[in-house]
């Protein structure tokens, strides 16, 4: 669907509030624009249902579905909504105006993204669910295409259209409602009863793909997914990308275990190891396997298995006394091991302690990275700083533009351990220069992507072309072979396939040669077969044609064929229909008798 259809709204101004400033994106089921909260003199995004699903109940149950999902929620990391309409002829919901980009388009862009910076995405949207869950809602939508990013490094979590409220029946998860399903939960895909740890599974999906560069699954066809999702193990992590921490791919198998039971089994137990990890990236959790391996989890945790629950009721059916005081002596023992332990580790702990400071990480967005940058600083000593360097023609160069972690994070570090702050600076190289490539004869969504990943803006326009195929481009704006820069925008003309007019047939009933052959032309309609017949009617009335009146049809491709009168003393020719040469000028009585074609 192109732009122009929505550009009418532009200028706008919704409940005599909201000024509608211009488009800013187009989905399946919704037009985003940016608008002016005339009232609170702020700027917004306006999510506007399309108009041809307005009516559609399931569409705009969804809708009303993320605007009551989100108005339960308040945090930092979820889009906040300001104000929902749901009018007959309008239906609207007033939402934070976010400055930054999909966490899919910025995958896109940087192919793989270092597991530093994917865990502080991965702690920002757990903290989102952690708040979600808390209140009873479950996304079931989680993908990076619902994940927005700051230029700050902030994340929002977007998009809770499908989410599942408490006490309120299930949006229903039609196709489009699902989306795509390389994110998709198991239970989830199999139709089956879903709680939080759903969500889990999507997020370490979507982990796997940003530190591998892969998705976990892929396949031709989304029923194929659907089925891997349910019954095949992804490849380790590890063997896509060695450079990733051991306890990183433990972290990620854990999540996208099959079995929820065997998943992380909340969004605060997930997140605690994240920052565990983030904190220590040589940690490696723990994976003891009592009396059977198979009676474990990824985490060490004992499973509850029709073997395990045997030998415990085998053990209960004992009458012995001697195994309980020995149980009961050993658990003592155990109790004073562990109290002795723990406390000379907090004697430790404590000595430590003092050798540690606690600093809050400084703003380093919008300055201009040097050499010389640190002496700013007031922990220099404490930093350790990494570099990051990508193409933004918005942002000058060696412009900072973001960080992670952000600004006024807390972290302990030592001079004496030698322990310091890692910090990874996002900085600008300026806006990139060169010659476009050449889209033409691509399918428009594959040349989008291209677009995308040169650092470019895609304009789409459809127009009908009589020899290009539809949804391919065939010509571009700026042409094939420009020198363009990192931010331009790119138009794209694809095909809408071959423009076919339509012609209503006239009535041809009572006419004659020349008038028939008249409209015919006006009509830019075709000759078909002309079959004479015996008839009281005058030589060459037409009888009856092959389209009926008012019957709309192509134009130029439509052959119309007439039975004529022959006179009542016709006879057909003794000709076979491979030398029947009459045309509906040429009558039984101007030459020989029989069908004309």
């Amino acid at each position: 669907m192109s732009m122009e259809q929505f550009e009418k709204y532009v200028g706008q101004v919704f409940d005599r509030r909201y000024k509608i400033n211009k488009i800013i994106g187009i989905g399946g089921m919704a037009v985003v624009f940016e608008a002016h909260d005339m009232l609170m003199n702020r700027t917004v995004a306006v999510k506007m249902l399309k108009e041809e699903i307005n009516n559609d109940a399931q569409s705009v149950k969804r809708f009303i579905n993320e605007s009551r999902a989100v108005a339960m929620l308040n945090h930092p990391n979820i889009v906040n909504i300001y104000d929902v309409s749901v009018k007959d002829d309008i239906k609207y919901i007033v939402m934070e105006y976010i400055h930054g980009i999909t966490l899919k388009n910025y995958m896109n862009r940087k192919g793989v993204i270092g597991w530093k910076e994917a865990l502080s995405y991965m702690e920002q949207i757990l903290k989102a669910l952690e708040h979600a869950h808390a209140k009873g809602i479950i996304h079931r939508d989680i993908k990076p295409q619902n994940i927005m990013l700051l230029k700050n490094g902030v994340i929002k979590v977007t998009d809770f259209g499908i989410a599942k409220l408490p006490n309120t029946d299930t949006v229903t998860m039609t196709d489009k409602a699902i989306g795509t399903v390389y994110y998709i939960s198991p239970e989830q895909a199999s139709g089956k009863l879903i709680d939080p740890r759903s969500d889990l599974y999507s997020l370490g999906a979507m982990l796997y793909e940003m530190v591998t560069g892969q998705l976990p699954f892929y396949a031709e066809s989304s029923v194929s997914v659907v089925l891997m999702q349910v019954n095949d193990n992804p490849v380790p992590p590890g063997e896509l990308n060695p450079s990733l921490p051991h306890g990183l791919e433990q972290l990620i198998l854990c999540a996208m275990e099959k079995d929820p039971e065997y998943r992380y089994q909340s969004a605060s137990d997930m997140l605690r190891c994240v920052m565990q990890l983030r904190q220590r990236p040589d940690t490696i959790f723990p994976t003891r396997k009592p009396e059977d391996e198979d009676d474990v989890d990824f985490r060490g945790k004992k499973k509850i298995t029709p073997a395990s629950s045997a030998r415990g009721k085998h053990r209960r059916g004992s009458h012995s006394m001697f195994p309980v005081i020995l149980g009961v002596a050993l658990s003592f023992m155990i109790v004073m091991g562990v109290a002795i332990i723990y406390a000379l580790d907090q004697l430790i702990i404590a000595e430590q302690e003092e050798d540690y400071q606690t600093i809050e990480i400084e703003n380093f967005v919008g300055m201009l990275y040097s050499d010389t940058l640190l002496n700013q600083m007031e922990f220099a000593k404490y930093y350790n700083i990494e570099i990051d360097q990508i193409y933004d023609a918005e942002a000058p160069t060696n412009t900072v533009i973001s960080q992670n972690p952000a600004s006024g994070t807390a972290r302990k570090v030592s001079e004496k351990h030698d322990q310091k702050c890692t910090v990874t600076l996002t900085v600008s190289l300026g806006a990139q220069t060169f010659k476009l490539a050449d889209l033409t004869g691509q399918e428009y969504r594959q040349a989008e992507l291209l677009l995308s990943r040169m650092g470019l803006y895609c304009k789409v326009l459809e127009e009908y072309h009589d020899t290009a195929l539809e949804g391919y481009v065939y010509r571009m704006d700026p042409p094939a072979g420009d020198t363009v820069t990192s931010g331009d925008t790119v138009t794209l003309y694809v095909s809408k396939g071959q423009k076919i007019e339509y012609v209503q047939v006239p009535n041809f009933l009572g006419l004659v040669r020349d008038e028939a052959m008249k409209i015919l032309i006006e009509n830019d309609l075709a000759l078909g077969k002309v079959k004479y017949v015996v008839s009281d009617q005058p030589i060459g009335t037409i009888l009856s044609q092959s389209k009926p009146e008012f019957a709309s049809v192509p134009k130029s491709a439509t052959k119309i064929d007439f039975t004529v009168s022959g006179g009542p003393d016709y006879e057909p020719p003794k000709v076979s229909e491979e030398t029947e040469t009459e045309a509906l000028g040429q009558t039984p009585a101007e030459g020989d008798n029989g069908d004309a074609a």
